[in-house]
């Protein structure tokens, strides 16, 4: 076994991360556990191997360990790995970056010496948990941990009842925070719109994959509603995905193709602007494949927010937790074009409205939606003082 190690001085109670979801790759869960990196005091991670990783590594604060497959599973040969980490960098906390499958390992973690496991979970395991076989590998992770986190109340209500009776009182909700010095009124949306068009028109802007679950498609549907009301409104699909050719030819059969403008991928680091660009932020997502794929949470509504934008987000999973209905933004039946074409409709047409909203929006999320606060609850969990 080969496990390449850079040995830092030994610190007693540093913690272990150990997760497949760590960037340079980029995605939600990569996001939340690279922001929680840096909340903890003493960290070293461990992870996949994949293109970028060397000059990624070189610039963070703090060790990261590439095991050589470019997916950790808990085989026997990993969770090897995985002790001789801890041991090397004198580590006695352990986080599961996702609980399943990695957090298998916990129990041999623990008999290695992890004093404190704590196991993540984002979305995927309440479809672990719902499914014979790997809800009871769900229930070991459980046991073996002292806490098992949730981002949503909805996540913990499809995860507590696969668990034992004490790992669901175990259970934490640790949500993402945002980063609002990313993400504030006046970020360079009015760059964006200019280079897009798009200035002194109204804008609804989606930032998300072109994918089924995020609903797109009932934005496309309830277009012709928006502009029978407000005629020069736009459209504004911002990501890429496999759903594009789809989403393009729908828009087309609606006749709102001219009303719809797709950016394609646009880089993590580059996202802000685009949601400040918005005059309302849309995505109603849907859950789908018979409730085996939810929203779990849905951070951009929250950045959204954040960027003082009004919200309307689709009724599934975790999803309502990212919107005061009435006071931030609506809640919607994604499958019900109509009725998001008439909260689209009111937010576009009273500015006054949509702007209280989005400030009352970015107010809350200041106060309760920071990694410092998400960053505190981890560290209590890992009774790290």
């Amino acid at each position: 076994m080969t496990v390449p190690i850079l040995t830092p001085p030994h610190r007693p109670g540093q913690v272990l991360v150990v997760t497949n979801d760590f960037p340079p790759r980029q995605g939600g869960i990569e996001t939340f556990v690279r922001s929680l990196c840096d909340e903890l005091p003493d960290v070293v991670v461990f992870t996949s191997r994949m293109p970028g990783a060397a000059e990624y590594d070189a610039a963070l604060g703090f060790s990261v360990v590439r095991d050589r497959t470019a997916m950790l599973l808990p085989t026997p040969r990993v969770t090897r790995s995985a002790v001789q980490v801890m041991r090397e960098y004198g580590a006695d906390r352990v986080v599961f970056g996702a609980a399943a499958p990695l957090g298998l390992m916990g129990a041999t973690l623990r008999r290695a010496g992890a004093r404190r496991i704590v196991a993540l979970t984002h979305g995927h395991e309440t479809w672990w948990a719902g499914t014979p076989g790997a809800r009871q590998a769900l229930r070991r992770i459980g046991d073996a941990a002292d806490t098992m986190t949730s981002v949503s109340a909805w996540c913990q209500e499809q995860i507590a009842p696969a668990l034992s009776t004490e790992a669901a009182d175990r259970m934490r909700r640790l949500t993402p925070g945002v980063d609002t010095s990313r993400f504030f009124p006046d970020c360079g949306g009015e760059q964006i719109r200019k280079g897009l068009g798009l200035e002194d028109v109204p804008v609804v802007a989606c930032v998300s994959r072109l994918v089924a679950r995020k609903g797109q498609d009932t934005l496309i549907q309830a277009w012709p509603r928006v502009l029978a009301a407000v005629p020069e409104a736009i459209l504004l699909l911002v990501g890429g995905g496999p759903d594009r050719d789809r989403l393009e030819s729908l828009a087309r059969q609606t006749g709102v193709a001219h009303a719809v403008r797709f950016t394609g991928a646009v880089p993590w680091e580059d996202i802000p602007p685009y949601v400040d660009a918005a005059d309302v932020f849309a995505m109603p997502c849907r859950t789908r494949r018979f409730g085996l794929e939810p929203e779990a949470l849905g951070i951009v509504t929250l950045e959204a927010s954040a960027t003082g934008k009004p919200v309307i987000v689709g009724d599934s999973g975790g999803a309502a937790d990212t919107v005061k209905h009435g006071e931030t933004g609506y809640l919607v039946d994604p499958y019900n074009p109509v009725a998001t074409a008439v909260h689209l409709t009111e937010l576009l047409t009273n500015p006054a409205k949509a702007q209280a909203m989005g400030e009352a929006g970015r107010e809350w999320v200041q106060a309760e939606w920071t990694w410092s606060r998400s960053g505190q609850l981890l560290r209590d969990l890992l009774d790290l003082r």
